[in-house]
């Protein structure tokens, strides 16, 4: 077939169907949809049955940072500041101390059972050493399985959080490998260079970017997610200029831009949701294509041996350190450390070897691969299983049975309120945005004249206009009297 433009969109459309159908089927039978979409990918590469040739690790990277830009942004985004905010301790502490121990123990481990050196075992470790957040979100969420306490938080903040630590840490040992004279000592500055320049960037970049989309003025409702694409990437793109770290400057402005007040907040929210799964899978078609399945046969019992010490060893013991500053019964912290679920981004990490051009980077990339794949398989398919086993699993009867059970879980006492702006009050005029509007409470609808508005963050509020507000107790609504300066509160 000759490759045309044409061509190119039937063949990417037809995958991309292809691997939504997969992915929704693959729900039934417990199977993670990455490993649908690497399979498919796999398939039609040059060793299965599409036959499309595909050997560039410098595009698949290109396409493994834009997706990451994307997946992290939206799990930012996703964040409740609230939700997160009792386990954030301990979610940060997985996501640097653990994925370091992980690496390190897995890296000596390396070194001692092959030809590896010591740095080339380092930088392996340091590419597997971060759990995947679209592998856990989607598990957990295709599962519906409900944890006790705040497990499931500690999880998906781990999982979206540890990506920019295993960067760095594979980056500081790449360039060792490269640089083999070099002291181990001499990677920190470029570790706390890219960790704390890219969490002050970040803050930053949320800071503007929140006065950016409240403050510019669009014509239309869909520029305002095309507007945060761009604050995104020049997120990313300027940290990294400035040699911090581009992943954890995205997720934290994303974390704050997602607990704030925004225009078109759910137009944003939903289009990134949406974007996110496209760029999962467009990003695990193409490894899948730039993965040989003939070139990871030789390095299967390595790849066991690597991948078994890996989810019995080296996870459990890099968890049981980190988590040792906090109280937590034994058998969470054993559950934490079996959800451990490698994806797609050691896949990616692991094409930086490549480009580099050191003397194992093949094999490295086709033992990463074979390290994500056992781990989603062995992992992933036994989350319930292993939450039974270890207690952590809540009762049947305990889970919302549907999602009104759920809504009215989170709001067991909706109250609502009618509340009319007087000519010459203080808030006529302003957006709902700049009203700083309590969270515990929202407007639902405003009748203005004879018309029904159902308003938005940009949504001007006038005199004489009549606000249906609903919020979840009395004092939620006391707060919303206070806030427009209200006296006559409720009885």
């Amino acid at each position: 077939m000759n490759l045309t433009i044409e061509n190119i969109l039937l063949i990417g459309s037809a995958l991309l169907i292809l691997s939504i159908i997969a992915g929704k089927t693959s729900y039934k039978f417990g199977v993670p949809t990455l490993v649908l979409f690497l399979g498919i990918g796999m398939l039609a590469g040059s060793d299965g049955f599409g036959g499309i040739h595909f050997d560039d690790p410098k595009i698949a990277q290109f396409i493994g940072v834009v997706s990451l830009n994307f997946i992290l942004f939206s799990g930012g985004l996703d964040t409740n500041w609230q939700t997160v905010r009792p386990v954030f301790w301990q979610g940060f502490s997985l996501s640097t101390l653990g994925v370091f121990f992980t690496a390190v123990l897995l890296g000596l481990f390396v070194w001692l059972v092959t030809d590896f050196t010591l740095y080339e075992g380092l930088l392996l470790g340091a590419i597997v050493s971060s759990t995947d957040a679209a592998a856990v979100f989607s598990i957990l969420r295709a599962k519906n399985l409900a944890l006790k306490t705040n497990l499931r938080p500690t999880l998906e903040m781990e999982s979206g959080s540890n990506d920019p630590m295993a960067y760095v840490l594979t980056i500081a040992f790449l360039g060792l490998v490269v640089n083999q004279d070099q002291a181990l000592w001499t990677v920190l500055p470029l570790f706390f260079t890219q960790m704390i320049l890219g969490g002050i960037m970040g803050y930053i970049f949320g800071l503007i970017s929140k006065l950016a989309i409240n403050r510019i003025r669009l014509d239309f409702e869909g520029l305002y997610p095309v507007l945060v694409i761009g604050l995104m990437f020049g997120t990313f793109s300027a940290t990294d200029f400035l040699g911090g770290n581009g992943f954890l400057a995205i997720y934290i402005c994303a974390v704050y831009l997602g607990n704030q007040e925004l225009i078109h907040k759910k137009a944003i929210m939903k289009m990134f949701d949406g974007l996110a799964w496209l760029m999962q899978i467009v990003l695990f078609l193409t490894l899948g294509l730039l993965v040989y399945p003939s070139e990871v046969v030789p390095f299967i019992g390595i790849g066991l041996l690597i991948s078994g010490f890996l989810i019995l060893v080296a996870r459990p013991i890099g968890v049981l350190i980190s988590l040792g500053f906090f109280k937590m019964k034994i058998r969470r912290r054993l559950y934490i450390s079996w959800v451990g679920l490698r994806g797609a981004v050691p896949i990616v990490f692991a094409t930086y070897p490549l480009l580099a051009g050191i003397e194992k980077a093949d094999m490295i990339f086709n033992i990463v691969f074979f390290i994500s794949l056992t781990s989603i398989l062995i992992q992933g398919t036994t989350l319930s299983a292993v939450a039974k086993w270890l207690h952590v699993a809540l009762p049947e009867k305990a889970k919302p049975k549907n999602p009104t059970d759920a809504l009215m879980e989170e709001y067991p006492r909706t109250v609502m309120k009618e509340i009319k702006i007087e000519d010459g009050a203080e808030k006529a005029g302003k957006r709902i945005v700049d009203l700083n509007f309590p969270k515990s409470a929202i407007i639902a609808m405003i009748q203005r004249g004879d018309k029904f508005i159902t308003p938005s963050g940009s949504t001007v509020i006038e005199s004489g206009d009549k606000l249906v507000v609903l919020s979840d107790s009395e004092e939620g609504l006391r707060d919303v009297y206070r806030m427009f300066g209200i006296s006559d509160l409720l009885e």
